[in-house]
């Protein structure tokens, strides 16, 4: 089976191209994709740290290297919840918030980009095929 015939080929592919867009506009800003897709999914009142992670789709590891880097560039600081002292909460610095909008600010493009270029009848077709593997995937019965 050639690479072009697969499922997995274009998406892959296509990822791989959107990574790197988003990465060489992140570096301009002293950022990267993963810093970017963190930020904006930091909730205005912070994000405990044990939800950030499944939020994302990243495994914990990943996910603590890039809060560090956050950290150390001054985007994220930890704090303890307001409700429960054993829970920390990730939460935007000034400098955060404004990288997160510069982060929104991409994705807007991107996303009025292919809106503009794709009818919405398909790009709905795409979503449902999309939902449908994530499904797929998500029942491990099938990879057995």
């Amino acid at each position: 089976m050639k690479p072009e015939e697969t499922i997995d080929h274009p998406i892959r592919w296509a990822w791989h191209r959107i990574a790197r867009r988003y990465n060489t506009e992140a570096t301009k800003h002293g950022g990267s994709m993963s810093i970017g897709y963190a930020l904006l999914n930091i909730d205005p009142e912070g994000t405990p740290s044990t939800k950030l992670g499944p939020k994302m789709g990243m495994e914990p590891h990943s996910l603590t290297r890039t809060l560090r880097n956050m950290e150390e560039k001054g985007l994220v600081q930890r704090l303890p919840d307001g409700t429960d002292g054993r829970m920390m909460r990730i939460v935007l610095t000034a400098e955060g918030k404004r990288m997160r909008d510069v982060s929104k600010v991409a994705v807007i493009r991107f996303n009025e980009l292919v809106q503009s270029s794709i009818p919405a009848r398909d790009l709905h077709t795409f979503h449902a095929v999309m939902n449908k593997i994530n499904e797929l995937l998500d029942n491990d019965e099938h990879f057995k």
